[in-house]
C-alpha cells in the first residue's frame, strides 16, 4: 500500500488516540495537513532484513575508532558498544516523500532513509531562510506501535527548535510508523538506525553536518547516551526524563523484551520496546537471552560502562514524580548517567523539575525546551 497516501488520516488518527493523554500542555495534538509532494515521490523500494547482523556492501562515511576483539567472541558481541564502534554506518539518502506542512516558520516532510537493508521513515522540518542549518535529531520514546504517529512525542520540540534556526529530523526508528521491521538487540538496532540517519545528513544541502545536534526523550534519551558512545559527530546531546544508561536496569524493570510468539498486545509480561521478530534464528535468540543475564556481557552492552567515549556536552532534564508508573523512567536514572559522565570527566549539566512527572506541562515544558535551543545554541554556533 502506497505509504504516503494515507499518512493524513494517519496523523489526524493519532492526535485523536492522543487527546486524552497528559503527555505535553497543550496535549501534543498535531497539526494535520494534506500531503503535498513537491515532485513525484519515488515509492519505497520493498527490502526485508536479510541477516540478524547487517553487512553493509557500501563504502561507509564514518568508521570508529575500532577496539580489541573479545578473546572468545560472543554471539552478542557484535551488539556491545565495542561492537557497534567497530561497524561501519553508510552514509545514504534522505528522500522526502512529500510535504506536510508550510508555514511562515518552516516546511515539514515526511522522509525515508536506508539503514541496515531497511527503510527507514520519519519527519524533516526545515526553517525558513538560508542554510545550511544545524541539524537536530529527535529520538522518540517508547510508544505503542499501533497508537504512534511520525513525531507523536517530538513535534513540540521540532516546531520550538525550527524557531530557533534549526533543522530537525525525527525518526520513526525499525517497526514504528512506516519503517520496515528488523531485530534490534538492546537497542542497538534503533541506534544504528540513528547513526545511518546522522551519515545520511550530508545528502541534504540544507543541513550542516559539523553542527549536529541530539535530543533524546525516555527510550530515545537512553538510544542518545548510546549513539554518544559510538559517533563522534554529535556535537551536543540533552536527555529528557531518559532510560538508564545501564541496560540491566531495563531488563529488571520491563524483561528482556518480547520474544518470538509472545506479543505486548496479549497479555504477555514482556518489554515492548524490544521486540524480538520471528525469523531470528533460535540460536540467536538463547544467545540473547544469555547475555541478558550474564552482567559481564550487559558492562559490554551498556553506554554507562563506556563514557570515556563521549565527546559531546551533554544537557538533561528529570521530573522528581517520574516513575510512578511502569512505562516510565525514575528519576534516579538521570542522575547515575549524571554522576557516571562527572566521573568520566565530561561536561555535563542536570536540571531536576518538582513534580514533574514523565512528560513536562506548564511552565516547566517551556523552561526545559528554552534551556534546550539555548544549550544547542552555544554548543552548535558556527562562530
Amino acid at each position: 500500500m502506497h505509504k504516503y497516501i494515507f499518512l493524513t488520516f494517519f496523523l489526524l488518527l493519532g492526535a485523536c488516540q492522543n487527546a486524552t493523554t497528559p503527555e505535553l500542555d497543550p496535549p501534543p495534538v498535531p497539526p494535520t495537513v494534506t500531503i503535498r509532494p513537491t515532485n513525484t515521490p519515488t515509492p519505497l523500494p520493498t527490502m526485508t532484513l536479510t541477516a540478524v547482523i547487517p553487512q553493509p556492501t557500501v563504502t561507509p562515511t564514518f568508521t570508529a575508532t575500532p577496539s580489541p576483539p573479545l578473546a572468545t567472541p560472543h554471539p552478542m558481541q557484535p551488539f556491545t558498544i565495542d561492537g557497534l564502534r567497530q561497524r561501519p554506518y553508510p552514509s545514504g539518502e534522505i528522500r522526502i516523500l512529500g510535504t506536510l506542512e508550510e508555514n511562515d516558520h518552516f516546511t515539514r516532510t515526511f522522509i525515508a532513509y536506508p539503514s541496515d537493508g531497511l527503510t527507514i521513515t520519519g519527519i524533516m522540518q526545515i526553517p525558513k531562510g538560508d542554510g545550511p542549518f544545524p541539524a537536530i535529531i529527535l529520538n522518540h520514546g517508547y510508544f505503542d506501535r499501533e497508537a504512534y504517529w511520525s513525531g507523536i512525542t517530538t513535534w513540540q520540540a521540532a516546531e520550538y527548535l525550527n524557531g530557533r534556526g534549526y533543522l530537525t529530523i525525527a525518526s520513526d526508528y525499525r517497526s514504528w510508523g512506516d519503517s520496515d521491521s528488523g531485530a534490534s538487540f538492546f537497542h542497538t538496532g534503533l541506534t544504528a538506525d540513528v547513526i545511518n540517519l546522522i551519515s545520511s545528513l550530508s545528502s541534504l544541502p540544507q543541513a550542516d553536518t559539523d553542527r549536529i545536534g541530539m535530543w533524546g526523550h525516555s527510550m530515545g534519551g537512553g538510544i542518545t547516551t548510546k549513539v554518544l558512545t559510538v559517533d563522534p559527530r554529535v556535537k551536543a546531546a540533552v536527555l529528557y526524563a531518559p532510560n538508564s544508561a545501564n541496560d540491566a536496569d531495563l531488563i529488571a524493570r520491563w524483561g528482556p523484551g518480547c520474544l518470538p510468539g509472545q506479543s505486548e498486545k496479549a497479555g504477555d509480561k514482556c518489554n515492548p520496546g524490544e521486540v524480538i521478530p520471528p525469523d531470528v534464528p533460535p540460536e540467536m535468540v538463547t544467545a540473547y537471552l544469555d547475555a541478558a543475564s550474564d552482567p559481564e556481557m550487559l558492562r559490554q552492552i551498556a553506554p554507562i560502562y563506556h563514557l570515556q567515549y563521549v565527546t559531546a556536552p551533554v544537557q538533561i532534564h528529570s521530573g522528581t514524580a517520574d516513575g510512578a508508573a511502569l512505562a516510565e523512567t525514575p528519576p534516579e536514572w538521570a542522575t547515575a548517567v549524571y554522576k557516571a559522565l562527572q566521573s568520566a570527566g565530561k561536561e555535563v549539566t542536570l536540571y531536576t523539575y518538582p513534580g514533574q512527572g514523565h512528560y513536562f506541562s506548564g511552565a516547566d515544558w517551556t523552561t526545559m525546551i528554552s534551556r534546550t535551543a539555548d544549550f544547542f545554541d552555544a554548543a552548535l554556533s558556527s562562530e
